[in-house]
């Protein structure tokens, strides 16, 4: 190999290094956020639930407190429910059911009740559980969500919906816009239901954190680079003759 040949592999090898190492450094840093965050949901779970007004001050005061759990009560205005696509935490494809909760007070709070498969959709299939009086309802809070590159567009007329947009849900449900709707979700914890739909307890608590071994791979595969440089350049130079 001349000269000119091993100086240019040697700079791609170099900057591959950088690139590989780069990647691993980067991993460990969503390695601290990831846990940070299983920390935080695993801590605040652990509360005991809070009331309704008291979520909307810490709302104001965290900024995002996501999976605060608490217990409202009011009447569910079932003629009203949204119906977001999701998979279940048994792996079924189906919908989430969100139903406005309307306070003593006025405060409005989209509910999502929970899992029904396709063949509970229908509200008359599970009339059961359209409960018309008074109820407490706990949940965990969660705040609105914004689609992806992959996430097909909301049906509004098909009251088909593949992104938890709460705004978009409020006006939906409340076209006049006069009604005071909290500015987040509550996820229904599992509790008992009469006929069985929908199922709540459907917040995804275990977050897959792989971070680890990702900066392993991109670390190893940095130290196979210089091996392999190094191995090439040798058996060049050893095959060279003097």
């Amino acid at each position: 190999m001349t000269t000119p040949a091993l100086i240019r592999l040697t700079i791609a090898t170099l900057i591959g290094f950088a690139v590989l190492v780069w990647l691993g450094v980067w991993q460990l840093q969503r390695l601290e956020w990831k846990e940070g965050i299983i920390a935080r949901i695993e801590a605040r779970t652990e509360r005991k639930p809070v009331t309704l007004e008291r979520a909307i001050e810490l709302a104001k005061e965290w900024g995002d407190p996501s999976y605060l759990p608490v217990t409202v009560e009011g009447r569910f205005h079932n003629e009203r429910e949204r119906y977001l696509y999701a998979i279940s935490l048994d792996g079924e494809a189906g919908w989430h059911v969100i139903t406005p909760l309307e306070t003593a007070s006025g405060r409005v709070v989209l509910v999502d009740r929970g899992f029904v498969p396709e063949a509970f959709r229908d509200p008359h299939t599970r009339d059961q559980g359209e409960f018309k009086d008074v109820v407490a309802v706990t949940g965990l809070l969660r705040t609105s969500e914004k689609p992806n590159l992959f996430s097909p567009d909301n049906n509004e007329k098909a009251n088909q919906w593949f992104t938890r947009d709460l705004g978009a849900m409020a006006r939906s449900m409340f076209p006049g816009g006069t009604v005071n709707v909290v500015p987040f979700f509550l996820e229904q914890v599992e509790t008992d239901i009469p006929g069985g739909w929908p199922k709540g307890g459907q917040t995804r608590l275990q977050l897959p954190n792989r971070h680890l071994q990702y900066a392993l791979t991109w670390f190893g595969l940095a130290g196979c680079l210089l091996v392999v440089y190094g191995a090439f350049v040798w058996t060049n130079r050893r095959g060279k003759p003097s």
